[in-house]
């Protein structure tokens, strides 16, 4: 599921997931990992991290990633060539344990990269799309798989980076059930109160 969205279906009452749609950033046999897209918080990028407050696309907030991972912050970047080098120093951003690209980024998929935000934003060539979540979604191994087999996600292809630096992320949810075809698209006009239909 790696690179696809989890749009989750209307049954879905976890309140941490309830009409959320979240990209997949990993998934094998440890586990899953994926940040949330449509989840704006009220922290603002200027007063969490100041430097990347004039990089960040619109809205200019840290988007709630997910319950797991209280104070981890997850940057994601798209570059529309791929991956390009980044600053004059390529070799700074490289992981002693061998985690990190050079240049601050860990490829993904579709030009997304994860990227260092300890790093300044002028450290970075062509950025051209940037999101950062507080959190992320988190999965032990098997777990994911049993909840797309008991309907609790439907997974489907990402727009990226439409979907991920959407400004409009209250309406990601509807919007990308809209865009499926057949019996799935009609999950959109779901209503947010089954009994007030």
């Amino acid at each position: 599921m790696r690179g696809r969205l989890l749009v989750a279906s209307p049954g879905l009452a976890d309140p941490n997931f309830a009409r959320t749609v979240v990209l997949v950033l990993e998934h094998g046999d440890d586990g899953a990992l994926g940040v949330t897209l449509n989840r704006p918080s009220t922290l603002a990028v200027a007063d969490a991290l100041p430097d990347w407050a004039g990089a960040v696309d619109p809205p200019a907030q840290v988007f709630a990633g997910g319950p797991v991972g209280d104070g981890a912050v997850i940057g994601l970047a798209w570059t529309p060539s791929g991956m390009p080098g980044s600053g004059a120093d390529p070799a700074s951003g490289a992981d002693p344990d061998g985690g990190a690209a050079p240049g601050g980024r860990v490829p993904l998929f579709g030009g997304l990269a994860t990227i260092d935000l300890s790093r300044p934003p002028a450290s970075f060539a062509a950025l051209d799309g940037v999101r950062i979540f507080g959190g992320y979604a988190g999965w032990a191994p098997g777990q994911l798989d049993g909840e797309v087999e008991a309907g609790g996600w439907f997974v489907v292809d990402a727009d990226i980076p439409g979907d991920v630096l959407t400004p409009d992320a209250e309406q990601l949810w509807r919007r990308v059930l809209r865009r499926q075809e057949g019996r799935l698209a009609v999950f959109a006009h779901f209503p947010d109160d089954p009994s007030a239909n």
